[in-house]
Parts: structure tokens; sequence; C-alpha cells
């Protein structure tokens, strides 16, 4: 395991200050400072909030991360970094610490993608991604499913949501309901109390005529907040477990019927699931039992994987690294619209660990010895 590339990954596309340390594909620290609490009396994520958050907590988190993984950050082969997509002031300060990181250690940088690294943390789970992968990536942000041949060079986006994602129609009906922020898990508990046929909510895009592989949760949220207001301005009681799981039952019934719809047309046998939704114990039921029934194997990581967090990052970074990408440019720029099928930011053709001019912007000077000290100062040992 000595000759496997060690990567520290860093992870700040929304609310979670994420740190990871891996050697090849086995995990060696996951340390996550989170400001959610933070957000919670607004009922969703405020950027400004979330940027000054990672400022706080992004030292004191890199810090835990190295010494978690017993390593020293000279023992580093890479810095790699959620260039996008995301929010663009919370990506500018992972992508920042990254740089300021990577230009002290003299390592190389790789600025990735949040999805595909999202799909790469499987392999801390279960080992190599088959090739190609078919992944469901649902989340707050992010409902799609993708088609990965090679993870760190070819993601293919088969189908995603036209409106609200998955997550975010939790985090709304959990707000219509009064069961606070962020809605996925307080939805999952309630649920688990509740009739899931209780309610015949409608199933979005599913009719014959409907994209195969495209989501939409909007009318979903719609029709459950007009049943809530409907029931309140009865003056009735509104079964809050009877509504968390028949909601619940159809957002997850149209992501697995729709997951397992692409697999068995691109002919792959196995899904991989990601994403914080990916987390909810009726998402991850459903999924094993239809996958079973059409013969297809199941990858989902542990709950604490599948949300934001600098393992991802670092294990596709490691990818890089085995792979032998391109590192990034010293320019790399925080993208908050990073298309999916840019697996990561590559730096300039025959120099791939950023050597080159293009790696420093800006006029040639001759005080370069500032930098070699302050790189002495950061990292004496």
């Amino acid at each position: 395991m000595a000759d496997e590339p060690l990567v520290l990954g860093i992870e700040t596309s929304c609310d979670e200050t994420g740190v990871g340390v891996v050697r090849g594909r086995t995990l060696l620290a996951d340390a996550v400072a989170s400001s959610v609490d933070e957000h919670a009396r607004y009922g969703g994520v405020v950027p400004e909030v979330a940027s000054r958050a990672h400022l706080e907590a992004m030292v004191p988190t890199v810090d835990r991360a190295l010494r978690e993984a017993g390593v020293g950050p000279r023992d580093l082969d890479g810095v790699a970094v959620t260039a996008g997509p995301g929010l663009a002031g919370a990506l500018l300060v992972g992508v920042s610490a990254a740089k300021a990181y990577a230009y002290a250690l003299g390592k190389p940088l790789y600025g990735v993608n949040h999805l595909a690294s999202h799909i790469c943390v499987d392999q801390l789970e279960h080992g190599a991604l088959p090739e190609p992968t078919m992944a469901l990536l649902v989340s707050g942000g992010h409902s799609s499913l993708l088609l990965a041949p090679d993870i760190t060079a070819d993601v293919r986006p088969l189908g995603s949501t036209i409106d609200d994602a998955a997550g975010e129609a939790f985090d709304k009906i959990a707000r219509i309901l009064h069961l606070g922020f962020p809605g996925g898990p307080v939805i999952d508990r309630y649920a688990r109390e509740g009739d899931p046929e209780a309610i015949a909510f409608p199933r979005g895009l599913t009719g014959p005529r409907d994209a195969p592989y495209d989501f939409s949760f909007s009318g979903l949220k719609t029709a459950v907040a007009r049943w809530i207001e409907a029931k309140r301005n009865a003056g009735e009681e509104v079964p809050v477990a009877d509504v968390a799981a028949s909601f619940q039952e159809a957002v997850t019934d149209v992501l697995t019927r729709k997951a397992v719809r692409a697999c068995r047309d691109e002919g792959v046998d196995h899904l991989m699931i990601g994403g914080g939704v990916a987390a909810n114990s009726r998402l991850r039921a459903m999924a094993e039992e239809r996958c079973a029934d059409a013969g297809i194997r199941l990858r989902v990581p542990r709950p604490k994987l599948c949300t934001d967090n600098g393992a991802m990052v670092a294990a596709l970074g490691a990818e890089m690294v085995a792979r032998g990408r391109s590192a990034s440019h010293w320019d790399l720029p925080a993208d908050s619209s990073l298309p999916v099928t840019e697996p990561h930011v590559p730096g300039v053709a025959g120099d791939p660990y950023g050597t080159g001019p293009r790696q420093v912007p800006g006029p040639a000077h001759d005080h370069d010895h500032v930098h070699e000290l302050s790189r002495k100062n950061l990292y004496e040992t």
C-alpha cells in the first residue's frame, strides 16, 4: 500500500467543510466540519454564511484529517479539491486553500468535479468501480443518472432533474410540515411510523411519452403542499407520518424505477447510488429490492460517505494520480456550473505537474525567494 498515491481532498461546495486523506483506494481520514446548525434558522443554506464557516473551519479541519491519517503534509502525493459545481463563494474558499497547501508543499493540484467525486467514493467502500459504472446521484442540488466508462475522464449524463432536485423537495416538504432543516433525515424518521400507501401522490415524468431518465419533483412538492393546506383549512389534523411516508414513497419509486430502466437499456449489470439522499433508508431498501429482481448488483456507500465529504474528493484525486492524469493550473477557477462531463480540470498538455508558465499568471518577478521562505515557514517538518 505504501506505493499507492496519498492524496488530501478538500470539499466546500455547500455547507460542509470536508477534508479527507486517501491512499489509493483506502480511506485514512474523513474530517468534516458542518455549518448546518447556522443555516437551520433560515430553513436552507445561506451562501455567505457557508463561505464564512469554511474560512473558519478550513485549517483546523485539514490539521485534524492529517493527524487522524497519521501522515505528515510532505508525505502527500497531491492535493485534490472540488472545483465545481456548487456555491461560488463556498467553492472559492476550498480552491484557494487547496492552492495554498499544494504550492507550499510543492505538490500537484487536482481540481475535480463534485458529482464525479460522489461516484468515486464508492471505491473506498466496495473496491474498484466497474467500467462502465451506472450511477444515480441524488442530493439537495442534483438528481442525475450518469454513465461513467472512465470516472477520471469520461462521464456521460443520461438524465437529470428539470426542476427541483430530490433533496430540495425533501427540504421544502419538511418546512411545510414544520419539521425543520435539513428535511431528508427528519422525513425519513417520521416516514418509518407512517403508511406509504395512505396518500396517492403523483409520480412525475413517468408517462409513456416522458423523458425516460429525467426527473421532476416540483409537481409532487406542489401536490403535497396543497394536500396539507386543504387539511389545515378544513381544521383537520395533518397526519405527519403518513404524509412523510407517502411523499418519500413517491420520490424513491421514481428514482429507483428510472435507475433500473437505465441499467437495462444500457446493458449495465450494476447500479451505484450516491449523494446525500442515498442515505435515505427507504431509497436503499427499494433499490435493493428492485435491483435484486432485475439481476442488478447494487453498490451504495455507507451513509457518512453519501453526504458531502472530503474523502470522496481525495478518492477521485488518488485515481487521477494513479492513472497519470494531468494536474490543474495554478489559476484553477471555482466553477459553480462545472459540467459533469468534466471530471477534472486539467493542466497544460505536456506539463502534467503544473510547472509551466501558465501555472502562475502575471508577469515574472525577481523575488521568488519570498515564496520559498513562505513554503519553508509553513511546513518546516
